[in-house]
C-alpha cells in the first residue's frame, strides 16, 4: 500500500447570528435566501464547510451548486453520499423556505434519497435543484434533483418539512 502526503484544507465561516437583523426586520424566506444568493448575507456555515459554489432562489425553488473536490470523497474514490444528501436536503428544504412568510420556520421531517450514478471530480459542477411539490399549513412536500455538468441525473430525493411559527 502506497502512502501519500496528506493534503490540507482551511476554511472560514460567518457567524450565523448575522441573519438575526434580517429575520428581525420581517424578511420572508424568499427575501432571506435571495439576499444570500446576492452575497448581501453570508452563506450558512454548512455551505461554507462543503465549499458550495452558490445558490439561486425563486418562489418555490432553490438551486445549490457545488464543484466536487477530493475532500468530498469516500474510500471508493467518489463523492460521499452524505455530501450528496446534504445538497439534496438543502435544496428541498430551502425551496419550502422560499414560500414562507416572515416569522414562520420549518424543519426537515424526513429525507428519502436515491443515488443513481457515481459523482467524482470529473462530473464537473453539480446543480441541485429543489422544488415544492405541495405545501399546506403544517407540512410541505419537496423534491430535489442533483445533476452533473452534462445534465445527467446523479441523485434524487423527496423531503417532508414541518412548518411552524418561529419563537
Amino acid at each position: 500500500m502506497t502512502q501519500t502526503q496528506p493534503r490540507s484544507r482551511t476554511f472560514e465561516w460567518s457567524d450565523p447570528a448575522a441573519y438575526g437583523p434580517t429575520i428581525a426586520s420581517g424578511a420572508t424566506g424568499l427575501e432571506l435566501l435571495q439576499a444570500m444568493a446576492r452575497g448581501e448575507l453570508p452563506a450558512p456555515p454548512i455551505m461554507q464547510l462543503i465549499g458550495a459554489a452558490g445558490i439561486e432562489a425563486e418562489e418555490g425553488s432553490v438551486s445549490v451548486f457545488l464543484d466536487p473536490q477530493e475532500f468530498h470523497y469516500n474510500p471508493l474514490g467518489s463523492v460521499h453520499g452524505g455530501v450528496i444528501s446534504t445538497l439534496l436536503d438543502t435544496a428541498a428544504a430551502c425551496s419550502v423556505h422560499t414560500t414562507l412568510p416572515a416569522g414562520v420556520g420549518y424543519t426537515s421531517l424526513d429525507l428519502t434519497v436515491k443515488f443513481l450514478r457515481p459523482v467524482t471530480v470529473a462530473s464537473g459542477r453539480l446543480t441541485c435543484t429543489g422544488s415544492v411539490l405541495q405545501r399546506g399549513r403544517r407540512t410541505a412536500l419537496a423534491e430535489a434533483r442533483l445533476t452533473n455538468a452534462q445534465g445527467k441525473l446523479a441523485a434524487h430525493a423527496t423531503s417532508t418539512c414541518m412548518i411552524f411559527t418561529a419563537e
